[in-house]
């Protein structure tokens, strides 16, 4: 018995596949966090493997030719798949929707089984639902993997839609970074630290930010970020004639703590979502949240309590949430201080006995 429980509890070689830091984005920053917090636990040996391989030597040119270089870099990926599953007892499978579910997490399952290896596939993308219904691969490989885990209750429900079963472990958010500051008093300077992209919908941020400085003129908008939008983003604010937008570029991890510090309200205007970090960040800063509601967002943001929601699209009623906190401190400091108790859901203090309780199960089940 004794020799049984010290098996149970060696320690258990992981791989996670995933998208390197080279592309910034939402995944390859938790599984990069992952990475690193693991190093040296004694319960987890931790290897990675980029889904994002550097190119074949003489082939760096193609790196800006999108078609191109996922032809190339695609057999790289294999032979660095087959290599690093060799000695690992559980694959960890960061998964996005679409096409690239095709490319990278769809070739990772069949080599880990060719292997004999347990398989998750941690799936991200609020859109989730359009995938199965559009790629009936989805479903079936899906239905294959071992386990499938999410970040929120959210995809829990759409995976129920489809006849599957998945487990929640919530995004990581190391809180290191971040500084809980109380807010007596508001001022009117908001942050975004969203990306320019369609789903995001900066520019419902733009136009309530306009809103809000017919009330106070005084107001100030940081958005922290970049993407494929800011052109247009940059165009509507000259276009508005708005002052006191500062478009701040992409913040490295020891930066973006200041942006939350310095600011007194967060905006958030996405329609499609899954369970952004940015907000939980938000929570540990004390920095109050006010957010649309897409249909993943109550799952985070609980109106009134922790933050403030309105309809997708609506400006006005974003606008009017944030004026009704400069309005009202009582209730910015009240949704912060419970905002700020959530955040602790999301620490590694927390989330590490979760994933190790996963990777067990699966060992236990062999």
């Amino acid at each position: 018995m004794a020799a049984e429980n010290r098996s149970s509890k060696k320690r258990l070689k992981v791989a996670i596949v995933a998208a390197s830091l080279k592309y910034v984005g939402g995944q390859s920053a938790q599984a990069d966090l992952l990475a690193r917090l693991w190093k040296d636990d004694p319960d987890v040996e931790m290897s990675f493997i980029a889904v994002d391989p550097p190119l074949p030597a003489g082939f760096s040119w193609a790196e800006r030719i999108r078609g191109l270089r996922t032809i190339l870099r695609e057999p790289v990926y294999f032979r660095d798949l087959w290599r690093g599953l060799r000695d690992v007892d559980v694959v960890h499978i960061f998964s996005a929707s679409y096409w690239s579910f095709l490319l990278a997490p769809a070739p990772a399952v069949f080599l880990a089984k060719l292997r004999a290896k347990k398989t998750l596939i941690h799936y991200h993308s609020g859109e989730a639902r359009d995938h199965m219904k559009r790629f009936r691969s989805a479903p079936f490989v899906l239905s294959r993997v071992d386990e499938i885990v999410v970040p929120s209750g959210y995809l829990v429900d759409v995976f129920r839609e489809f006849g599957l079963q998945a487990g929640v472990v919530p995004n990581l958010v190391d809180l290191s970074q971040f500084r809980y500051r109380r807010r007596d008093r508001l001022r009117p300077h908001l942050v975004c630290t969203r990306g320019f992209s369609q789903y995001y919908s900066v520019d419902v941020v733009v136009r309530a930010f306009a809103e809000i400085r017919k009330t106070y003129p005084e107001a100030r908008l940081d958005l922290v970020g970049s993407g494929p939008l800011e052109g247009e983003i940059r165009q509507l604010v000259g276009d508005l004639k708005l002052e006191g937008v500062n478009f701040t570029g992409v913040a490295s991890r020891g930066e973006i703590g200041k942006y939350y510090d310095q600011a007194d309200i967060f905006i958030n205007a996405s329609w499609l979502d899954n369970m952004p970090v940015s907000i939980i960040e938000a929570f540990g800063a004390g920095t109050p949240v006010v957010t649309t509601s897409p249909e993943c967002m109550p799952y985070l943001v609980e109106h009134e309590r922790t933050g403030l929601l309105s309809p997708v699209g609506d400006e006005k009623a974003l606008a009017a949430n944030v004026i009704r906190l400069l309005r009202e401190p009582g209730l910015a400091q009240r949704l912060a201080e419970n905002a700020y108790v959530e955040s602790q859901k999301y620490t590694w203090e927390v989330v590490r006995g979760q994933w190790l309780e996963v990777y067990r199960g699966l060992m236990e089940s062999r």
